[in-house]
């Protein structure tokens, strides 16, 4: 199982703070624009050579993470 936390990284001074993949300039948002623009992760892959499946897979899992929590109701 890929660790997101090995994968995904933050740096202030890098793409205005916002999470990307092992400190290069690819944001996670471009990753998953590119899976709801419907592209496979081989063509991904094919787009973004710098990619491993695994950094595919650790956005998919921070976005969860980021979304998966509870919501109470008053």
């Amino acid at each position: 199982m890929t660790e997101t936390a090995d994968r995904i990284t933050f740096n202030p001074d890098q793409c205005g703070g916002r999470p990307c993949i092992r400190q290069m300039r690819i944001r996670v948002t471009d990753v998953l624009d590119l899976l709801a623009s419907g592209l496979s992760f081989e063509e991904i892959l094919e787009e973004l050579p710098d990619l491993e499946r695994d950094d595919i897979v650790a956005a998919i899992q921070f976005a969860t993470q980021r979304i998966d929590h509870a919501v109470i109701a008053a």
